[in-house]
């Protein structure tokens, strides 16, 4: 993306608030006009008054010099407040921007990018782009006036003169241009090197335990110090470039100066300048110096907020999930989830499904059906000879996998580590897309389901649990249950066998629990997001390792609510400890991503295969 593209981008963030900020680029213009007024009026004052000692001039020069001073400080007053509430809105949005994306992305992006590189982008990034699109923007505007007046000035009073000036400006321009191209490439170095430190500075906080119990002090700080050290390297290098541009063109501009200066001297000794007027022309080109050098250098800092832009939007432009059914659906007769679709659907976009095209198959469909997503699905489950494989991985993590679970049928996965159970639990509620085959829900295809509605109708407890810092309560009643009863986040509690160390809390149910839960132990832990699944009463339910950190009795309690709970609902179970699912209506073993066997407990403990052995173990 060009600085061009990338700053008019910017720029389109700052629209919303078009009044503010035009008021703030005004205050800002008659800031910059301030500057040539000031050198002019050095003339009238030493020629009118100091030499013709002019009464009239002698009292009018220091009122007008008083109202200069006073316009200047008001406008400068101005310019910072504007821009400082335009910049905080710039930054705002864009962090409410880059977490609204941050939410939507698929979740193989989460596998690839790590969150101490995530949080970076939303803190430290932002602010450069702030310094861009604002405090840049200021500098090129006041400034480059300032310079513009005050050479129009010197060519007023000596052309000549002000032609040494203008000679410096194509070598100031090629300079400029040399060190754009340096400075873009080290802030993004430097910005990825800042990606690198967050990243292990959050690993080492998430897991300091870890670090104290097996002594990685030494090692996290080494990482962490190395990391640190290129962000240095990084910052040195782009100071030493900035520094150098800086250097070069003061060095022109001085002596370009001091050419003038003699010049000037020159022509006083001969009458071709007045005093005033020398006197003048020596101020104008004094005040050159400032803004001259803030350009200069703002060309650093504009070159690290496009920077950081590039970074943001590079963000804000990555593709979500698809969450949403086209807004135009025709008017024809309403399927209800946990319904049937009618033959004629059956026919032409399931039976026929290989040999459609997607967008043939989605189009059809469209026309052919239009859904009631208040109602809930039977929680009917068919795998149409599945395979999935994971990014830069060549082994399909699953294989031609085919199997109908029926509705409120409870189905138990079983197998070795890395066998592939986890991975299609996550296809169902469409956190991965399958490589290829279909995955039906109440025979209608995932691919065409609005992820908000698939999402509603399943309930999904993970041996990872995850806890906020929030009351027990927000946790349980947790995103779209927020406004559930009390009644009913205590009824769920009392189900998943909760209640009873929630009562021990201080505060109850209202009891902040610590970031992750780290209040609770890990099974009590587990068992709010137990509460959690029971609240949310979907047709569908998910538990990958669900009890895994419950001990016997919990275990116990814990079942005898999900028996109830899987009343009339389809129930998947993941679990290593076999005597939680031998009651399952099938046992699905699956081996190297592949169905191995099928059947009840009884028949695959007498079928002597892969289920038997993980039985006796």
């Amino acid at each position: 993306m060009s600085s061009k593209t990338l700053y008019l981008r910017l720029l389109r963030y700052v629209m919303p608030y078009w009044r503010i900020f035009a008021l703030a680029i005004f205050a800002i213009v008659v800031m910059a006009i301030t500057d040539p007024v000031l050198a002019a009026l050095i003339q009238p004052l030493l020629d009118g008054g100091f030499v013709e000692k002019d009464p009239a001039m002698i009292k009018l020069i220091p009122i007008f010099l008083i109202s200069l001073i006073l316009i200047k400080g008001l406008a400068m007053l101005a310019s910072s407040v504007g821009m400082t509430y335009v910049a905080s809105h710039l930054v705002m949005d864009l962090r409410t921007a880059m977490f609204s994306k941050i939410l939507c992305l698929p979740t193989s992006e989460f596998d690839k990018t790590s969150v101490g590189v995530l949080l970076s982008k939303v803190t430290y990034d932002v602010n450069r782009v702030m310094a861009a699109a604002t405090d840049a923007l200021v500098i090129l505007v006041r400034d480059s006036l300032a310079v513009l007046g005050l050479l129009a000035w010197m060519f007023y009073l000596n052309w000549m003169l002000s032609l040494i000036v203008f000679s410096t400006v194509p070598a100031i321009i090629i300079i400029i241009r040399i060190v754009s191209k340096r400075l873009r490439g080290m802030n993004i170095s430097m910005q990825d090197a800042m990606g690198n430190m967050t990243r292990v500075l959050e690993e080492a906080i998430g897991g300091h335990k870890l670090v104290k119990v097996f002594g990685g002090h030494d090692y996290e700080q080494n990482r962490f110090k190395l990391t640190s050290n290129q962000v240095r390297h990084f910052e040195v290098k782009t100071k030493i470039i900035s520094g150098f541009s800086v250097f070069m063109v003061q060095m022109l501009t001085a002596s370009a100066l001091g050419v003038i200066i003699y010049i000037a001297a020159l022509q006083s000794a001969a009458d071709n300048i007045t005093v005033g007027g020398f006197v003048s022309l020596f101020t104008a080109m004094g005040m050159l110096f400032s803004p001259i050098k803030r350009l200069t250098k703002v060309n650093d800092q504009l070159q690290q907020g496009l920077a950081a832009a590039q970074s943001v939007f590079n963000l804000i432009d990555q593709a979500s999930e698809i969450s949403e059914m086209p807004s135009k659906i025709p008017e024809t007769k309403p399927v209800r989830f946990g319904l049937k679709v009618s033959s004629v659907i059956k026919s032409s976009f399931i039976r026929d499904e290989n040999s459609i095209k997607p967008e043939t198959k989605h189009d059809m469909f469209l026309k052919s059906v239009r859904f009631d997503f208040n109602a809930r699905f039977s929680g009917k489950l068919t795998f149409q000879h599945l395979y999935f494989a994971y990014e830069e991985q060549t082994t399909p993590a699953l294989q031609d996998i085919s199997l109908t679970i029926e509705s409120g049928e409870t189905i138990a996965f079983v197998g070795a580590s890395g066998s592939g159970k986890t991975t299609l639990a996550n296809l169902i509620p469409h956190f991965y897309t399958p490589t290829a085959g279909n995955l039906l829900i109440d025979e209608i295809n995932i691919n065409h389901l609005p992820l908000t509605y698939l999402r509603a109708n399943i309930a999904l407890v993970s041996q990872e649990v995850v806890l906020f810092n929030d009351t027990v309560a927000a946790n349980i009643a947790y995103g779209a249950m927020a406004d559930a009863p009390r009644e009913k986040i205590i009824a769920v509690a009392k189900a998943a066998y909760a209640m009873e160390f929630i009562e021990q809390m201080p505060e109850g149910l209202d009891t902040i629990i610590g970031e992750r839960g780290v209040k609770l132990s890990g099974g009590q832990r587990q068992r709010l997001a137990i509460a959690r699944a029971l609240l949310k009463d979907a047709p569908i339910l998910i538990f990958d390792e669900a009890t895994s950190a419950l001990d016997t009795q919990s275990e116990y309690q814990v079942q005898k609510s999900l028996d109830k709970l899987k009343r009339g609902r389809t129930t998947l179970i993941i679990a290593h400890r076999l005597s939680t699912i031998a009651h399952a209506n099938r046992i699905v073993v699956m081996d190297k991503g592949s169905i191995v066997e099928i059947g009840q407990h009884k028949q695959l403990v007498e079928k002597q295969g892969i289920y038997a052995k993980l039985y006796q173990k």
